[in-house]
């Protein structure tokens, strides 16, 4: 007698979906279809749509399931998250303006964040670019002792394109008690794939923190 094994049914379902139904999701760029093999046993998708509106309107799912060789389902791999996302930005020569409100609901884990932000970039001057940015996230975890956590932040960005140099300060207020953050930036390039960056956490506190990184870019 056939048994049926559920994981292996499922991995060649999703594998059997992936193939036919890519050249339907080219077609029709509606269609939110991102499916992806993380691992021989492990698969995650992203399916959605979206909406012909004035502002960028689209929901979906975030879907993944995992197996061992034996068939065994892998919680950690498990992924039932629903999402949906509002958006409007203006171009203009000079500038470009964007709010978004965006939502996402973890079903298996009773989790779930609404986030709401804006940012404007624009030429200040000849040889100043400005980015100011704010936003404001809640999130709700059904495994937390807290009934649902609040964070602000606002944030400024100073860019010289002649120099390759920008400045940056940020300020955050998390959680419902207020614990304020502030953080100093400075990046620099060095040269076209070389960047040089220094950060500054609360730095007029005793547990100041600080942060150093060189990149090096390769693209092929």
């Amino acid at each position: 007698m056939m048994t049926f094994d559920r994981p292996a049914a499922f991995m060649l379902a999703v594998s059997s979906f992936c193939f036919i139904a890519a050249p339907a999701a080219e077609a029709d760029n509606l269609l939110i279809w991102s499916p992806a093999k993380v691992s021989p046993n492990t698969y995650q998708a992203t399916v959605g749509f979206r909406l012909p509106m004035t502002w960028e309107t689209s929901a979906g799912a975030d879907l993944g399931l995992g197996a061992t060789r034996a068939g065994a389902l892998l919680p950690d791999a498990e992924r039932a998250t629903l999402w949906g996302k509002l958006a409007d930005e203006n171009v203009t020569p000079a500038s470009r303006a964007r709010q978004e409100v965006a939502v996402r609901v973890d079903t298996l884990r009773g989790s779930g964040t609404l986030l709401l932000s804006r940012s404007r970039n624009f030429i200040f001057s000849e040889n100043l670019d400005m980015e100011l940015s704010r936003a404001l996230s809640v999130g709700y975890a059904k495994a937390d002792t807290r009934p649902a956590s609040l964070d602000v932040s606002q944030a400024i960005k100073l860019i010289y394109p002649w120099t390759g140099t920008a400045l940056s300060a940020r300020g955050a207020v998390t959680d419902t008690r207020g614990d304020f953050s502030t953080t100093l930036a400075i990046s620099q390039n060095i040269l076209p794939n070389l960047d040089l960056s220094a950060s500054l956490t609360d730095p007029i506190s005793s547990g100041k923190t600080g942060d150093v990184r060189l990149r090096y870019q390769v693209r092929w």
